[in-house]
């Protein structure tokens, strides 16, 4: 199942923010508030899911778009941009100190907002592929997850955005020359990625690679034969390693 992405917009100039809302909304996000103090912003968060927070850095508050930052860093894992008028060196130094997933300097297009969008969502997932792979010897490998826009999914590009697919929906992925083919309960999309790499994106214990061009997701295996899987009335060509590991584990 897909799900637009959802942003929360903290920006205390009332007609920008306004304009900010419309051309995400034209873009096909999901605008889930809309607030001008850091106290608002905190609230919303608390209480919604949100995928990504575009944050101006002065606000209508004592607090700043910068204090805000630290909270999210400190709080939760998701990813965050700064949308300022300030580019001074003192502030982009200490925008830094919360380490944004982006900053954009208004005056911007629409286009200049969805490519930050985009390139956070990308960067910070794979700043989290890093992390699980730096944490699985410690038996935590899905730890960066808790609290986060990946919990229990994956970001995949369809046209000009970035759909969230449950990991439960993803039945099977086919490697077709530079291409990806996944295939969930009801929808394929196509995504530009070597198939080794994208293993590394999905949660071990479910996802495994049981032919040279096929990842599966184990949950959704209906039936096996010496030579193939099947999912979803698909034939699926398997290794003889994956074979004696799916038998090693019916057996168990």
């Amino acid at each position: 199942m897909e799900h637009p992405i959802k942003i929360l917009i903290v920006e205390d100039n009332v007609i920008i923010a306004d304009d900010m809302q419309s051309m995400l909304e034209e873009i096909g996000y999901e605008v889930v508030d809309n607030v001008i103090v850091y106290e608002q912003a905190v609230e919303v968060l608390k209480n919604n899911h949100i995928d990504l927070v575009l944050i101006d850095i002065i606000l209508a508050s004592d607090k700043t778009g910068i204090d805000l930052g630290k909270h999210i860093r400190d709080v939760y894992n998701i990813p965050f941009v700064f949308v300022t008028s300030n580019s001074d060196k003192a502030t982009v130094e200490n925008a830094k100190t919360v380490k944004p997933d982006g900053y954009l300097v208004k005056p911007f297009e629409q286009q200049d907002l969805y490519t930050s969008i985009e390139i956070a969502l990308s960067n910070f997932n794979y700043s989290n592929k890093t992390n699980n792979n730096t944490d699985v010897d410690n038996d935590e490998g899905d730890s960066f997850m808790s609290n986060s826009v990946l919990k229990d999914s994956i970001f995949v590009k369809k046209q000009h955005l970035y759909y969230r697919i449950q990991f439960g929906d993803i039945q099977f992925i086919k490697a077709d020359n530079v291409y990806l083919e996944v295939n969930t309960v009801d929808k394929k999309f196509l995504v530009r990625s070597p198939l080794k790499d994208y293993l590394e994106k999905l949660p071990k214990g479910k996802f495994y690679r049981a032919h040279k061009s096929y990842i599966v997701n184990v949950d959704h295996i209906d039936a096996i034969n010496s030579k193939d899987i099947m999912i979803n009335n698909t034939l699926i060509p398997i290794s003889k390693d994956f074979k004696e590991f799916i038998i090693s584990s019916m057996n168990s």
